[in-house]
């Protein structure tokens, strides 16, 4: 279950991803699954990968995790669409790659930046102060009279 929320919000990703390359193609944004699908098989795959490797990332909100749903899903997906019958261009390619690191890895790489500052001290807040010790009078003991300090050095 502690892999169904990375999933989901790996999978919303993928989704603005086709979102927005379509829209940037003046393309029909409501065709986006047209556009998602193969990503969104390569996606699960990825996931399926980075649980089952033998020395695999153990948090799939880790950016080990990120990187391997990452690369199977650009591979995966791109080929999957050419088998699909559909293009995958140079600059598509390069343009997938580029985003979906973004996305997949991006989102990761936040979450341990916060986490990382959430787990130690803000260095902001200033440390502690304890107040000064306050200079009290000598005890009765340590207290020289003028008439003991003249016989001494005489």
């Amino acid at each position: 279950m502690r892999y169904v929320p990375a999933l989901i919000l790996d999978a919303v990703f993928v989704l603005v991803f086709a979102v927005i390359g379509r829209a940037s193609h003046q393309e029909d944004a409501g065709g986006f699954l047209i556009t998602a699908w193969p990503f969104l098989v390569a996606l699960l795959l990825g996931h399926a990968v980075a649980a089952l490797l033998p020395a695999r990332p153990r948090r799939p909100w880790s950016l080990l995790w990120g990187v391997v749903v990452w690369v199977v899903t650009v591979v995966g997906g791109i080929l999957l669409r050419l088998v699909s019958g559909d293009t995958a261009q140079v600059a598509f390619v390069i343009v997938a790659t580029l985003t979906l690191g973004l996305l997949l890895v991006g989102w990761r790489a936040v979450a341990a930046l916060l986490r990382r500052r959430a787990a130690r001290p803000a260095e902001s807040d200033p440390a502690p102060v304890e107040p000064a010790p306050v200079a009290s009078e000598p005890v009765a003991s340590e207290r020289v009279d003028d008439a003991d300090a003249d016989e001494r050095r005489s």
